[in-house]
């Protein structure tokens, strides 16, 4: 008999038993060179895993612009000054990746004044065959994390489809997030870096700084939603399944390659991208770098 499926919105529950062996994993992880006056985390006093996607360099030597790509976990914990500062930076679109239960769990409340405009699709969301046991170890936690990845990649599609078109429509400045800010857009990010033409070991540097900006204690859940699966987790098994882990975003961006054509076929494909849509979103997203004087 098959164990019962664990929602997603538990994932996020059990974060706030990950702050200890989280710790070690957030105090190696390299940073990601930026230049000032440029942050890749947004000074936000409720931002969870909130990150500028400026300033990386591509493989033709532009360099993907500031203050238009963003990235985040959930905005439930944003206060009315970090509010205030978002539509400062002239935020337009979000895309929140979420499910209709974890939207209703932590929704975020935007001010009606110059209120972005927010695409979210109501689905009920599974483990997507993620079944967590204290009998696991951390490999095979791992090794079934990385499993799911593929998975996001398919499911998701329409979504990141719908994100890369408005991006094509200019309606950014534009974020994009779902729960911790790891997974699905983990995802997303990869895929937007990789259309604009970011080298891929950039991309999967980007994607391992969730490692060292999602603070699991700003995540309120009751206790009571915690399953007694998640509460009897041995540390390094919970620690595999919420942190970012190399191995899960290349299982994922595999996917690309193994397409016909490798990632700009499967970006033609699947997100509906032609060579002329991805010439524009890199003219739109990224910029040939000052010459110095």
């Amino acid at each position: 008999m098959m164990a019962p499926k664990i929602k997603a919105g538990l994932f996020a529950a059990s974060l706030l038993a990950l702050a200890g062996p989280f710790a070690p994993l957030i105090a190696r992880d390299m940073p990601v060179a930026v230049s000032a006056p440029h942050q890749r985390v947004l000074p936000l006093q409720g931002g969870q895993n909130f990150r500028d996607l400026g300033g990386y360099r591509t493989a033709d030597g532009r360099t993907t612009k500031w203050g238009l790509l963003f990235r985040s976990g959930s905005m439930h914990f944003l206060t009315p000054a970090d509010y205030s500062y978002l539509q400062s930076r002239g935020i337009r679109t979000v895309c929140d990746f979420r499910s209709s239960d974890e939207r209703s769990a932590e929704p975020a409340d935007w001010p009606a004044a110059k209120r972005p405009n927010v695409l979210a699709d109501d689905y009920a969301m599974d483990s997507m065959g993620i079944m967590p046991s204290p009998q696991q170890t951390p490999e095979q936690a791992r090794a079934m994390m990385a499993a799911t990845y593929p998975q996001i990649v398919s499911r998701f599609k329409g979504q990141y489809r719908r994100m890369f078109g408005e991006l094509l429509a200019g309606r950014a400045p534009l974020a994009f997030n779902c729960s911790a800010g790891k997974d699905r857009t983990g995802v997303a990010a990869a895929l937007l870096l990789t259309a604009l033409g970011v080298p891929r070991e950039a991309v999967i540097e980007d994607y391992l700084l969730t490692n060292r900006y999602f603070d699991p204690r700003k995540v309120v859940r009751s206790s009571a939603q915690l399953s007694s699966g998640w509460k009897s987790m041995p540390p390094g098994v919970l620690k595999a399944y919420m942190s970012a882990d190399r191995s899960y975003i290349e299982a994922a961006l595999r996917v690309l390659d193994q397409h016909k054509g490798g990632a700009d076929g499967w970006l033609r494909d699947e997100m509906g991208l032609s060579r002329a849509d991805l010439a524009t979103l890199r003219n739109m997203y990224t910029e040939r770098a000052a010459r110095r004087a």
